[in-house]
């Protein structure tokens, strides 16, 4: 019998293991129309901290005593459906589980023949496609700008001060420990980095951008939020994407000392949802791939082998025990 992973509590501060269950699910039934797939890779992402809460938000809130989900890429086992066979390689939003039935419109089919399929949760999936739009599409960095990124080291800030550079920007980006900083500055090719967990964030952007900033990719909120009000530049621009420094907080956090420098400085804070801009699929799918193929795209992951093993993984993401983008292999 295969098995999943059920939320049991709402967490009401860091989740614990004892806040999931994993449980042997009954054998998948099909109906006609029905695909069964077996899940190679999961993904586990921050935003499912929020799916966690009783709360109403962009994400419905996970049932307790429910199966979770999230995406996962895996190989359909058995088809009712014509537009699959088994064999195929598909994309769902049914992870946190070995083997499922689903209809056949909740699956994507996806290029059987690329070889890192899990690059289809991370760098050209969701991860890849929210630094795509919130950078490009959304702050529009032209050569010569600084941009700094924080939580740098991380799936999607990886990818975002990748494309800054691409874009032939200078990227300073912020990690949370020494070996991360250097990862920045020699692998993904920053212009520069500092860990925040040594240097003050407000201190090293001083320092490292005298002249100031441009562009803001947020990932981490908090003081980072405070330290890019403060160095940004008249016209700057701010992609909003996550404050995994506020996720776990049991009370709410103050914002922002300086927010009020929005209206002189005449800045533009803008979040957003990836799923708002699937429409940007088949030109990011594009590009993406030939950035990795020709080099100019580093595709970081960090791997860990089995379902057991996701609540860990999952949980790992507010310690920064992940490089790039957290993947979870089940088989």
């Amino acid at each position: 019998m295969p098995r999943e992973i059920r939320l049991l509590n709402r967490p009401h501060a860091l989740p614990q293991p004892s806040d999931f269950g994993l449980v042997r699910a009954p054998d998948p039934q099909t109906a006609d129309g029905d695909v069964v797939v077996g899940n190679l890779w999961m993904s586990v992402d921050p935003y499912m901290r929020g799916r966690m809460r009783d709360a109403q938000s962009y994400a419905d809130p996970w049932p307790l005593n429910h199966v979770c989900d999230g995406r996962a890429v895996g190989r359909v086992l058995d088809s009712r459906h014509p537009d699959f066979a088994a064999g195929d390689l598909v994309r769902s939003g049914l992870g946190w589980r070995e083997i499922f039935a689903a209809p056949g419109a909740a699956l994507e089919k996806l290029d059987a023949a690329y070889p890192h399929p899990q690059h289809y949760l991370s760098a050209l999936g969701g991860t890849g496609l929210t630094a795509y739009v919130g950078l490009l599409d959304l702050c529009d960095p032209q050569p010569g700008q600084t941009v700094f990124v924080s939580g740098a080291a991380g799936a999607v800030g990886s990818i975002a001060g990748q494309l800054a550079r691409i874009r032939g920007c200078r990227v300073i980006g912020s990690a949370g420990s020494d070996a991360k900083v250097a990862l920045l500055t020699n692998d993904f090719r920053f212009d520069a980095a500092f860990n925040y967990k040594t240097q003050d964030p407000m201190d090293a952007l001083a320092a490292i951008a005298p002249d100031g900033i441009d562009i803001y990719f947020d990932n981490v909120g908090g003081r980072h939020l405070e330290a890019a009000i403060e160095s940004l530049n008249d016209f700057g621009r701010i992609a909003a994407c996550g404050s995994i420094s506020r996720y776990n907080d049991a009370t709410p956090a103050a914002g922002p000392a300086n927010l009020f420098q929005i209206v002189p400085k005449r800045l533009t804070m803008r979040g957003f949802i990836v799923s708002d801009h699937r429409d940007r699929q088949p030109q990011f799918e594009t590009d993406m791939k030939a950035w990795i193929a020709s080099g100019e795209m580093q595709v970081k992951e960090t791997v860990v082998d089995g379902i057991e093993n996701a609540v860990p993984a999952f949980i790992g993401l507010f310690s920064g025990q992940n490089t790039g983008k957290m993947l979870v292999r089940l088989a």
